[in-house]
C-alpha cells in the first residue's frame, strides 16, 4: 500500500516553497499566498488526499486558488512538485529549522549561507560556537549569543508536535487498528488524552482476543519508517513523520489501571502511588493490589474510588491541585463542547476568509449554534486587506437584512479591530458604537518593551466599545513566543472594564494557554472560546479550544458563549 499524504505534509511543502521563494526575492504577495495556504491546509479537518481522489473542488477551501489546487493534486499524485524541486536544487538551506530562530529572517539566513555555508541548525550552532557570526555585516556579538540561546531552547522544545498534528497521525492509525476484529477496546493515552497543546510520542492501549495478530497488524501499518520493536504485548514504531507510536495490549481487568498509568501525568501518578502506599497497597499499570490481592483496575474510576477519591478527568491530571479539590468535593464541572451556543470570532470572504457570511451562518446553524459574530478585519491588517469605515457600515446593513430571514439564529454585527501601537483602535468610535461586538487584537509591533506592550493593551481596554481581547498573548505554538506583557495587570483591567479574554481555538494559537485560562478564572475574568474561523470547516477547531479550557479548570459559567443570545448581549454590554 502506498504511503498516505497527510495534510501536514502538504502544509510543510507550501511553507518550504514560501521560504525558498522569499529567498529568491519573489513577489511578497505570492510568498504570502503559500504561507496562508500552509496555515489553512495544516488545520483543515478534511483529508486533502481523500478530496483529491474523490475529485472534490479544492478551490472551495480557504486560501486555495486554481494554482494551489493543482499543486495539491501534484503532491498527492506524485509526492512532489516541480517548482519545489527546482528551488531546492538551487538552495539546500533547511528553512524549517533555521526559521525557528527568532530574529533571523530570510535575509540573514541567506547571508549566513552565502558567507559561512550555513544550511541547517547544526551548521548555525557550530558557526556561533566558533564566533564566526558576530563580525558579519548586520550581525553582532549580542545576536550571536541570542542564536546560541535560541538553539538550546529549540533542542528542548521542538521535538513536540501540536495537538492537531498529533491528531492527524493518531486517528488514521487507530482506524487502521480497528480493522483487526480481535480488538475490543482501544484508546490513545498520554498527553494526547490530557489534551496538552503539544504532544511527544503516542501511546495506544488495547484489549483484544489475539495479541499476536494485533501486533503483526500494527507493524504492517503502511506509514511506518522503522519498526523499533515487536513483541506479544508491546511494539514500537516510528512513522514517516518521525513520530514514535507505542502499542500495548492489556488484560481486560487491567485496562483501567493501564489507562490511568499511561495517561499520566508523571506528577499525578506519583501522588496516586503515595496514596496507595499510605494504605499499604501498591498500584501499577496492571492494577491496585494489597499484597497479591487484586483490588481494582478494570476501570480508572474503580481505582480512584478505592483510594477514596472521585473520578478525576484526564485534563486535570497534572498535580496542580486536583487531589485537594477531589478530597474537598470541589472538582470543577468542566465545560463540554455541547455547552457552546455560538462562535464570537469568525471571518468571511470580505477580508481573508473563504466563505460568504450566508455560508458561515448556514454552517453554524447545522452545528446547532444560536448565533455567530461576524468579525472581519479592520483596514490596518495589511495581510488581510481589511474593511474601512464605509465598508463596515455597508456590512452592518447587509447583516441586518440577513437577520430578517432567521427565526432562532442571530448574526452579531462585529469587527476584529487592530490595536494600534499607541493603544487606540483602528476604527473610530462613531463606527464601533454601531456594532454588537468588537474584538480587539494585536497584529503588528510584537517586540515592544514589556511596559509599552502592556500599556498598549490597557489603553485599548479603556475604549468603552471594546468587548473581547483576542489571542491575548500573541503566541504561535512552536513558531512565536508570547509578547512580553504583564498579563496579570491586563486581567485585572479586563475584570474592571468588563472586557472578555479569548481562548482562541486555532491549533497554532490555543491562546490563552491552560495556566493563564485558570488564572483568569481565579481572578473572576470572563472568557470566550472562539475559533477565529476563516472558513466553515474551521468551526471544527472549537474542540481544541474546549480541550485547552478544560485543562484550565474552566466551567460552563466562566464562558460567555455558553449563554443564550439575550443573556450574551447583557453580559457584553459596557455602556
Amino acid at each position: 500500500m502506498t504511503t498516505p499524504v497527510k495534510n501536514i505534509d502538504i502544509a510543510n511543502i507550501f511553507d518550504r516553497l514560501a521560504d525558498l521563494l522569499e529567498l529568491e526575492g519573489e513577489n511578497p504577495f505570492r510568498v504570502r499566498a503559500y504561507r496562508n495556504a500552509a496555515a489553512t491546509v495544516e488545520n483543515l479537518p478534511q483529508n486533502l488526499e481523500e478530496m483529491v481522489k474523490k475529485g472534490d473542488d479544492l478551490t472551495s477551501l480557504p486560501a486555495i486558488g486554481n494554482d494551489l489546487a493543482q499543486k495539491i493534486n501534484d503532491i498527492v499524485n506524485h509526492k512532489e512538485i516541480d517548482l519545489l524541486k527546482r528551488l531546492e536544487e538551487k538552495n539546500p538551506i533547511d528553512f524549517e529549522e533555521l526559521n525557528r530562530i527568532q530574529g533571523l529572517g530570510p535575509r540573514r539566513i541567506k547571508k549566513l549561507y552565502e558567507i559561512l555555508n550555513v544550511q541547517n541548525i547544526d551548521d548555525l550552532y557550530h558557526a556561533a560556537e566558533e564566533q564566526k557570526i558576530r563580525n558579519l555585516p548586520g550581525f553582532s556579538k549580542k545576536i550571536e549569543e541570542h542564536i546560541l540561546e535560541e538553539i538550546k531552547k529549540i533542542k528542548e522544545k521542538y521535538n513536540r508536535m501540536k495537538i492537531s498534528t498529533a491528531e492527524q497521525n493518531a486517528l488514521p492509525i487507530v482506524e487502521y487498528l480497528r480493522e483487526n476484529r480481535s480488538i475490543q477496546d482501544i484508546e490513545i493515552a498520554g498527553s494526547y488524552r490530557r489534551r496538552k497543546e503539544t504532544i511527544g510520542d503516542l501511546d495506544i492501549l488495547v484489549t483484544c482476543e489475539d495479541s499476536i495478530s494485533v501486533m503483526t497488524h500494527f507493524v504492517n501499518y503502511f506509514d511506518i519508517d522503522e519498526v523499533l520493536s515487536k513483541g506479544d504485548t508491546r511494539s514500537s514504531i516510528i512513522l514517516k513523520s518521525g513520530i514514535q507510536v507505542d502499542l500495548r495490549v492489556l488484560p481486560q481487568k487491567s485496562y483501567g489501571a493501564a489507562m490511568l498509568y499511561f495517561t499520566g501525568s508523571k506528577a499525578h501518578n506519583i501522588v496516586i502511588r503515595k496514596l496507595a502506599k499510605q494504605k499499604d497497597w501498591k498500584v501499577n499499570e496492571y492494577g491496585l493490589f494489597s499484597n497479591d490481592d487484586f483490588l481494582a483496575g478494570e476501570t480508572e474510576k474503580g481505582i480512584y474510588n478505592k483510594l477514596g477519591l472521585p473520578y478525576i478527568e484526564p485534563e486535570l491530571r497534572e498535580n496542580r491541585g486536583e487531589f485537594e479539590a477531589a478530597e474537598s468535593g470541589n472538582l470543577p464541572e468542566l465545560i463540554k463542547l455541547s455547552d457552546i451556543k455560538g462562535d464570537l470570532h469568525t471571518h468571511t470572504n470580505l477580508t481573508d476568509g473563504k466563505n460568504t457570511l450566508e455560508e458561515m451562518a448556514e454552517a453554524a446553524q447545522k452545528l446547532g449554534y444560536k448565533y455567530i459574530a461576524n468579525t472581519d478585519h479592520s483596514k490596518r491588517v495589511t495581510v488581510a486587506g481589511g474593511l474601512d469605515e464605509i465598508q463596515v457600515f455597508e456590512n452592518i446593513k447587509r447583516t441586518d437584512k440577513l437577520n430578517e430571514n432567521f427565526k432562532d439564529f442571530t448574526i452579531l454585527k462585529g469587527i476584529e479591530v487592530d490595536i494600534l501601537e499607541d493603544g487606540s483602535l483602528d476604527l473610530s468610535d462613531k463606527v464601533l458604537k454601531e456594532l454588537d461586538i468588537v474584538v480587539g487584537a494585536i497584529h503588528y509591533k510584537f517586540n515592544l518593551s514589556r511596559e509599552e506592550q502592556t500599556e498598549r493593551i490597557l489603553r485599548a481596554m479603556d475604549n468603552p466599545y471594546l468587548n473581547i481581547l483576542a489571542h491575548p498573548t500573541g503566541r504561535l505554538i512552536n513558531e512565536r513566543e508570547p509578547y512580553d506583557i504583564d498579563l496579570e495587570k491586563i486581567m485585572q483591567k479586563a475584570k474592571e472594564n468588563n472586557c472578555i479574554l479569548e481562548i482562541n481555538s486555532q491549533p497554532s494559537r490555543l491562546d490563552l494557554n491552560d495556566l493563564n485560562s485558570r488564572k483568569a478564572k481565579e481572578m473572576g475574568v470572563k472568557l470566550v472560546i472562539s475559533t477565529d474561523a476563516h472558513s466553515t470547516t474551521q468551526y471544527d477547531f472549537m474542540r481544541f479550544g474546549i480541550g485547552q479550557a478544560r485543562r484550565g479548570w474552566i466551567e460552563k459559567h466562566n464562558v460567555i458563549n455558553t449563554r443564550n443570545i439575550n443573556q450574551l448581549k447583557k453580559i457584553i454590554k459596557r455602556n
